[in-house]
């Protein structure tokens, strides 16, 4: 029987055995990527292309519906099973907006060859685990057994929309387009720079103003259907060019964006999750 002595020392050898594998565990987590987009891929597998367009996608649902889905592929999650995993990110990310926790995280471990929908609270009755992994057997893994993981992806993403649009959620805080109506801007602005001059030439200052003002409020309208923003941005512009501000020499008849804007990237800022909260629901499967 051990002494005393010896039984203190193999608890201490256990205590901190013990605390070094579970700090070696946690270092060895694999780290969580910074939300730059509503989809990131940290394996190179999707062309630009590709990616942009399940952007566009992804954009044109949160504008109109107000919930956020953001899709991540990784080469790997180990040594983290994908459901832990994808629960930090998605905790991380915050995806969906706060109170209403309306995010959605599609999660695919490339080299795993595993993936994962992590649904937040306010859907998880619009996307039970059910719907959840039939999307993924259904949707997505047929398309990855052939290695279309952009096809599976945009399928998967389709399903989720259809499931979401379902919901009764609140609209979005910008339902009204006000927002992007300004954020269009930039782009209704360089247009009327070059049209500006053409149309004040064939109906005269004033009536070619008006219809310069007139077809930038539509303009900005379609854009974003933010109504009152696109009837403020149409009148500045008609201003602008009663009073010869377009296409007349100086800065702005350079064809440069308007106060050094940047056309890159769309209408808007950086996307980033608006406070949602996760608690594990959602499926997961393989291929």
């Amino acid at each position: 029987m051990p002494s005393s002595s010896a039984a203190t020392r193999l608890l201490l050898t256990a205590a901190v055995g013990g605390i070094w594998f579970a700090s070696a565990t946690l270092y060895a987590q694999q780290p969580i990527p910074p939300l730059t987009g509503r989809v990131a891929d940290l394996t190179g597998t999707l062309a630009a292309t590709e990616r942009e367009s399940l952007e566009q996608k992804l954009t044109a649902f949160e504008a109109r519906k107000g919930a956020q889905i953001a899709v991540l592929m990784v080469p790997t999650t180990a040594p983290e099973a994908i459901e832990q995993y994808a629960l930090r990110v998605a905790e991380s990310w915050q995806i969906g907006r706060g109170e209403i926790d309306d995010g959605v995280v599609l999660l695919v471990a490339k080299d795993d060859r595993r993936l994962r929908i992590e649904v937040g609270y306010g859907l998880e009755g619009a996307i039970p685990d059910a719907s959840a992994r039939r999307i993924i057997d259904e949707r997505i893994v047929p398309r990855f057994y052939v290695e279309d993981y952009a096809g599976g992806i945009a399928a998967g993403l389709d399903a989720l929309i259809a499931l979401i649009d379902g919901e009764p959620l609140p609209p979005p805080a910008g339902a009204s387009g006000t927002e992007s109506a300004w954020g269009a801007l930039p782009v209704v602005l360089l247009i009327a720079l070059f049209v500006a001059p053409i149309v004040r030439g064939i109906f005269g200052t004033l009536f070619g103003s008006l219809a310069v003002g007139a077809g930038a409020g539509v303009v900005a309208w379609a854009l974003s259907g933010g109504l009152v923003a696109a009837l403020l941005i149409g009148g500045m512009v008609f201003v602008f060019a009663l009073a010869g501000i377009f296409g007349r020499p100086g800065r702005w008849a350079s064809g440069g964006v308007p106060w050094g804007g940047s056309m890159r990237g769309g209408f808007g800022g950086g996307f980033r999750g608006g406070g949602g909260r996760f608690g594990g629901g959602g499926a997961s499967g393989g291929w």
